[in-house]
């Protein structure tokens, strides 16, 4: 039995699982960032419009909306700006603002920002900008606070700590997107784990342990209940494993049989030879009732070797590889035509139509033997004529040849047609075996071929035999013959 390996954890299929996940929160995280520092930024002024409106209230407690300088600047200190100023709406636009609380020597402005009707997109440029530039500006913001919307407010202020808070957010942002990610990660991971990578592990055990001897019935795998993909492929392949387990039973058993047969076979052609040396005995006896049943007594016997032949030719054949060669089929016909085949009518005429440069690639010995079972069904069949044409066509990888076999005998039967390439259940004429054809699908099959009926009827019967061709070429060119008749 193979031993059950599975890969290291950091070759897994959990590991990928887990660093994929871990990968997309972060990425997902890192595109939701950028407008959150925009949204960041933007609540960050306007929590300094509002602290700049309470220190503006400070004025209204006095006779003359004048302070100290002492408690203007402690009163700037406490909103983190430089100077403000209430302004009239109609300012709001105006970069040249009286202050109202300043300092004495205020630094100058070297940037405006208007908070009034500010696009996500100009506010998304605004902070990747402050977030990527080094040193400190001071700016000047005009906006009006939540409590006071109809207040405008001018407030000049340094870029420094707006910058520095922006990235303490995004620093806090990416470490609890971290923590997102990996616990998220851990439970796709256990989920998967449990879901999917577990199952799978136990399905690849049952597909090894089966592997390792699939004739065991135990190995084969126990389904689980499950209604989805999982439970799907695990009752899949329990069927599958059934089919082949039978399979290979049925296999064993029919090897059996066919070892068996093919012994009984051998010893029934022996008792059969030594039948037929009989009968040739008995035909010369001068006796009127030995000679007139001695010829249906020789059929019998004929057709009794001729069973036994298929039989074992067939069961023989099953593990026979073709050997294909180049070879030009007009000669393969050329034999068939120098064989004669005799049937009920006499010997039956092969008509060849084939070019005499058709080159096809076939194992020679095997594709005669096609022709041959064809042509020995055309003669029990009747038919006094066997015509053989050939013809090129294409296929999908390439090219195939198309060798029509068509008779003039009675055709076949009915009832034979439904199981006309199926051995010892086929046979179109009493005493047959039904290993012709059988025979002859087999062969193709393996050439990566076939034959398929074309046509039947009181006028005849056409087969079409075909054949790949992977490696066309031209054959040399031979004298045109007239059709060869045996006999």
């Amino acid at each position: 039995m193979s031993r059950l390996s599975f890969p290291p954890f950091l070759k897994s299929l959990s590991a990928r699982l887990l660093v994929m996940t871990i990968a997309f929160v972060m990425v997902s995280e890192i595109l939701i960032l950028a407008p959150s520092i925009a949204r960041f930024r933007m609540d960050w002024l306007e929590q300094k419009l509002t602290d700049a409106h309470l220190a503006l209230l400070a004025l209204e407690a006095t006779p003359d909306n004048m302070v100290s300088q002492e408690l203007a600047d402690r009163l700037l200190a406490n909103a983190g700006a430089y100077a403000i100023r209430l302004i009239n709406p109609s300012q709001v636009t105006s970069t040249e603002v009286q202050r109202v609380l300043a300092l004495k020597m205020p630094p100058k402005v070297q940037a405006t920002y208007s908070l009034a009707g500010t696009m996500m997109a100009g506010s998304l440029v605004d902070a990747l900008a402050t977030l990527g530039r080094g040193g400190s500006r001071t700016l000047l913001v005009i906006g009006a606070p939540r409590q006071e919307p109809e207040m405008p407010i001018a407030v000049v202020l340094d870029e420094a700590p707006l910058r520095q808070a922006m990235r303490d957010y995004a620093a806090r942002t990416l470490e609890v997107s971290l923590v997102i990610s990996l616990v998220t990660a851990a439970l796709v991971f256990f989920s998967l784990q449990w879901l999917l990578v577990g199952p799978m592990r136990r399905i690849i055990a049952a597909m090894m342990a089966f592997r390792s001897d699939p004739e065991d019935a135990t190995r084969i795998l126990v389904p689980s209940d499950r209604a989805d993909e999982v439970g799907i492929a695990q009752r899949e392949l329990s069927q599958l494993q059934k089919t082949v387990h039978e399979a290979l039973h049925e296999r064993a058993r029919l090897a059996a049989l066919g070892t068996a047969v093919s012994k009984i076979n051998h010893d029934l052609r022996n008792i059969l030879s030594t039948a037929r040396l009989i009968s040739d005995r008995l035909a010369d006896d001068p006796s009127p009732e030995v000679r007139r049943i001695t010829p249906s007594l020789v059929a019998a016997i004929d057709s009794a070797v001729e069973l036994c032949t298929g039989t074992l030719n067939f069961v023989r054949d099953g593990s026979t590889p073709p050997r294909p060669t180049r070879l030009a089929l007009s000669s393969l016909i050329d034999e068939l035509a120098a064989a004669p085949i005799r049937g009920p009518s006499g010997v039956i005429e092969i008509d060849d139509r084939v070019s005499a440069t058709l080159l096809i690639h076939a194992d020679r010995a095997q594709l005669y033997r096609c022709l041959l079972n064809l042509a020995h069904n055309a003669a029990e069949a009747g038919a006094t004529r066997l015509t053989i044409d050939a013809m090129i066509s294409k296929a999908m990888d390439g090219r195939n040849v198309a060798i029509d076999v068509a008779d003039d005998g009675h055709g076949i039967s009915l009832r034979a047609r439904a199981s006309l390439f199926q051995a010892f259940s086929a046979s179109g004429r009493p005493g047959g075996s039904g290993l012709g054809l059988a025979i002859t699908r087999e062969i193709l099959h393996a050439h990566g071929g076939d034959i398929v009926l074309v046509a039947t009827g009181a006028e005849g019967t056409r087969f079409r035999l075909t054949l790949p061709d992977p490696t066309p070429a031209a054959a040399p060119a031979r004298p045109v013959r007239n059709p060869v008749a045996a006999g």
